[in-house]
């Protein structure tokens, strides 16, 4: 008499022969060895690939940088021979009222700017991130400043506000014929302004993208528990907004370090030293007064003022700096 064993029963029996757990261990090593040799092999050469970011960093940032420390130290002209001069130069700038007083100009422009710049552009972002046709349209002119250099909107409103040929004696407007850029007391309400208008567009645009990332389906639940636009707007829309807004800060207050062009063309510092911040007194102390060690002395506590400041405002960032401002979704 002849058995038939189907394939089924060989294959099952074959399985209960094995020692239990024999076949998988077997291979779940090769596995993690193929991993890790992947892993190996996609991190290695990786690391070349920020040489061209570090060598271009190194050659336009820390030469420069090392070298106008080295200048500090010297008492130099611009033509003729160095001279090592120890630490004079940082004597000279340190008790110089003038470099105090660039200082709290400075301060004053920073937080004032950043004081009219930061919730406009939140707004503002707020606002063009609808998907209106309306916004849209309205975010093009918004946008308009980004497009002209510093140098044109100096031109600009400095023929504007000029108290014989601008604004208000064209318009024969008492309130704005005003010596807007020769009255010590509005130079740098001036200046701040122009600042802002032509800063707030390019923050604008940071929020509007930032707004639109977040998660319509938080906005819905709002809505459902019968939450207002306004309420939506400071339980859902800032807290997300928490590492956007830190960027933003960021260079918004170090930016402020960087303002020269604007401000020079515009007043000059003047009227006396009401808007000589500290790169524009740089810029005088080294090419008008021909002391480039003073100069980089200044160079080199605008550097200083402009890291502390980034890493103190990263800081408010958290630990966690690649949280997405999606992670309450």
């Amino acid at each position: 008499m002849s058995t038939t064993t189907s394939p089924e029963k060989t294959r099952a029996e074959a399985r209960a022969e094995l020692p239990q757990g024999s076949a998988r261990p077997a291979s779940a090593p090769a596995t993690r060895s193929a991993r890790s040799t992947r892993a190996a092999g996609q991190s290695g050469p990786s690391g070349w690939f920020a040489a061209p970011a570090l060598i271009m960093f190194s050659a336009f940032a820390l030469l420069p940088l090392g070298g106008v420390i080295a200048l500090s130290f010297t008492n130099w002209d611009g033509i003729s021979d160095l001279s090592f001069s120890g630490l004079s130069s940082w004597t000279t700038v340190l008790t110089d009222p003038v470099t105090g007083n660039a200082l709290v100009v400075t301060a004053k422009i920073m937080f004032f700017s950043y004081i009219v710049q930061a919730p406009i552009s939140i707004l503002l972002g707020a606002f063009v991130a609808g998907r209106q046709r309306y916004r849209a349209l309205l975010a093009v002119f918004y946008f308009v400043p980004l497009l002209l250099s510093s140098a044109a909107i100096a031109i600009a409103f400095k023929a504007l506000l000029d108290p014989n040929f601008g604004l208000g004696a064209g318009l024969g407007i008492p309130l704005l014929n005003q010596d807007w850029l020769g009255n010590a007391d509005l130079a740098l309400f001036v200046v701040i302004f122009v600042i802002a208008w032509q800063f707030i567009p390019f923050h604008t645009l940071i929020y509007q993208g930032a707004v639109r990332q977040i998660p319509a389906s938080m906005y819905e639940a709002a809505r459902i528990d019968g939450a207002g636009t306004i309420a939506q707007f400071f339980h859902i829309t800032l807290p997300q907004l928490k590492y956007t807004i830190i960027t933003s800060s960021t260079l918004m207050v170090v930016g402020s370090l960087t303002y020269f062009d604007l401000i020079f063309i515009l007043t000059t510092g003047g009227p006396g030293y009401a808007t000589r911040l500290l790169p524009l007194h740089m810029y005088l102390t080294g090419f008008k007064a021909n002391d480039m060690g003073a100069a980089s002395a200044l160079g080199v506590i605008l550097v200083v003022i402009g890291v502390s400041l980034a890493l103190i405002l990263q800081r408010l960032g958290g630990k966690d700096r690649r949280a997405s401002q999606t992670e309450g979704a």
